[in-house]
């Protein structure tokens, strides 16, 4: 199946032309959409604070993780309903998202929504900024029976990055923020103090992480804490791996 590689950040902005103009303000509600069997709809809430119109464009791609990278692909299962929409200047739209397919939903499937704002050509005519908002939304349908995450931790430096990874055993997705790595020399590594991103069931998620000191981890165990949306958790590393 053909893959599409986009950011997964919340929005991404990009200046077309040059000159002053107020930059357009889209905001999607809510930030994450969750349906529980037998719940095979959600919806999605976009406002337009701008005092100009907005067109959007909705999609829902596939969301999987393998190999400690994710990837989005497209999806006939889930859509999004109306997939554009012109939204008048400070009005509320109210997009769906529907599970049309007709298989049982197994544990917990992982979509993304994305909501993208178009070019604006009356903007672009009279060379206005024109700032584009994307907006990814994390969906997640969940079957009767899943098992909770269960994570395990591993430390590595692969081509001279430092490199954490989570395996998530479980059916349901953790989700990760506010990651610390501390040596048993004391020394500690901050991936900072927001999210960093989600583990999906059954899937192996990485990240590299910032420039580290000479003899980083090198005598002894590491030990990992995050915060979660099941809490806080802390593991300890027994070495340091090197690939």
């Amino acid at each position: 199946m053909h893959r599409i590689s986009i950011s997964l950040a919340a929005c991404a902005a990009y200046l077309t032309t040059a000159g002053p103009s107020p930059a357009a303000q889209l905001r999607v509600e809510p930030i994450l959409l969750e349906m529980n069997a037998p719940a095979a709809a959600g919806a999605l809430t976009l406002r337009n604070d701008d005092d100009d119109e907005v067109t959007v464009q909705t999609r829902v791609l596939r969301w999987s993780q393998s190999g400690g990278k994710e990837s989005l692909e497209p999806t006939t299962d889930v859509v999004a309903s109306p997939p554009a929409a012109k939204l008048a200047a400070h009005t509320d739209y109210v997009v769906r998202v529907v599970r049309v397919s007709k298989r049982p939903v197994e544990a917990e499937e992982s979509y993304r929504v994305i909501v993208d704002q178009l070019p604006n050509t009356r903007r672009k005519l009279i060379r206005s900024i024109n700032l584009l908002i994307r907006q990814s939304i994390p969906v997640f349908f969940r079957g009767r029976e899943f098992s909770k995450p269960n994570a395990s931790w591993s430390v590595s430096i692969q081509a001279k990055k430092l490199v954490v990874a989570v395996t998530n055993t479980g059916d349901e997705r953790l989700r990760i923020a506010s990651l610390r790595l501390q040596d048993s020399a004391g020394t500690t590594i901050s991936f900072g103090n927001g999210l960093i991103g989600y583990a999906l069931g059954r899937s192996t998620m990485s990240w590299v992480g910032p420039n580290y000191p000479p003899g980083f981890g090198s005598s002894g165990p590491i030990t990992v804490t995050a915060a979660t949306d099941k809490g806080q958790t802390r593991a300890v590393v027994e070495s340091l791996a090197q690939r």
